[in-house]
């Protein structure tokens, strides 16, 4: 699988405004597919880096939508809603923001790094009973949610402009910025929510090299943005084989490591015959650079879990 057949990744800057189902649409209209799908959904207010899956890509989403994330974010002091951002309606406020300190606001975002437990957002995609609870929440209805474990690796605070403060996160997928934002406010005892919000990497991806939705039929665009299949899973150990190993690969059969095949030794501890991985690893399988498999190893052998090779 590669670009030149059509199949690849596309980062694309998402302006405030636009849905994520918008962006698919346009760029299915713009590539003239409808093979387009994206890999996390960002709010309708929020903008930054939106990465599309396009063609067959569209079978490595699962393997790109875990990648941490990235932000700039604004949390507004004082007011309290019920969607956690700008969107909603207030459901509380305060004036005691006046008389915080950038101290105070340091220590209470120093709670918000590492694991954490936080509960998802009354209004998000988070599906209860198979449907989306921001359709449960439009209707008034209110489901206790359990707190699910997310990991934040930075918060930081970047700029203080009270009642606004700016935050630079980078964190695990699934957490939900609104949702720190809310904490944060919860914590210092004015109640907060999110004014803004930036996605300005997913994995080592930068919204710097995305194109703009707007430049998405412009000549060459495309093709300067576009992430080649073997570099969007590039986050995976690589197993290089063989031309004698691909008619295996393409029957989904099982293939010996050191048989046709050979490992990256600076990303998969396993290389010849006589080593075993201990556990199941997930890896990308190639051919000249070409994206074949996703397979796992295990126990010196490549069990292949998606063959793209044609």
């Amino acid at each position: 699988m590669n670009a030149a057949a059509g199949d690849f990744l596309l980062p694309v800057d998402k302006p405030e405004g636009p849905t994520s189902h918008d962006v698919v649409t346009a760029a299915r209209r713009a590539l003239r597919t409808r093979k387009v799908g994206h890999t996390g959904t960002l709010d309708p207010f929020a903008s930054g880096l939106l990465l599309l899956c396009v063609g067959r890509a569209t079978r490595l989403a699962e393997y790109v939508s875990g990648l941490d994330k990235s932000y700039e974010a604004v949390a507004s002091l004082g007011k309290a809603t019920d969607t956690l951002d700008r969107c909603g309606e207030v459901v509380a406020e305060s004036m005691a923001w006046s008389d915080l300190r950038v101290d105070d606001i340091e220590a209470a975002l120093s709670a918000f790094r590492g694991d954490l437990d936080q509960i998802p957002p009354q209004y998000s995609a988070k599906k209860v009973g198979g449907e989306a609870m921001h359709r449960k929440a439009r209707r008034g209805e209110r489901v206790e949610l359990s707190p699910v474990r997310v990991t934040v690796h930075e918060a930081r605070l970047a700029w203080v402009d009270l009642p606004h403060v700016g935050l630079a996160v980078r964190c695990s997928s699934g957490t939900y910025i609104r949702g720190l934002a809310r904490d944060l406010g919860e914590a210092l005892g004015v109640g907060a929510h999110l004014s803004a919000l930036r996605r300005t990497a997913v994995g080592r991806f930068r919204v710097q090299d995305a194109v703009v939705l707007d430049a998405l039929d412009q000549d060459g665009a495309v093709e300067a943005a576009l992430i080649e299949p073997a570099d969007a899973v590039g986050h995976l150990p690589v197993v290089e084989i063989d031309e004698s190993a691909v008619g295996a690969l393409r029957d989904g059969r099982r293939i010996p490591v050191g048989t046709g095949a050979a490992c990256d030794p600076h990303t998969v501890h396993a290389g010849g015959a006589s080593n075993e991985a201990r556990v199941p690893l997930l890896v990308a399988v190639t051919r000249q650079r070409e994206l074949l498999a996703i397979a796992e190893l295990e126990a010196g052998m490549l069990k292949p879990r998606k063959v793209f090779a044609a």
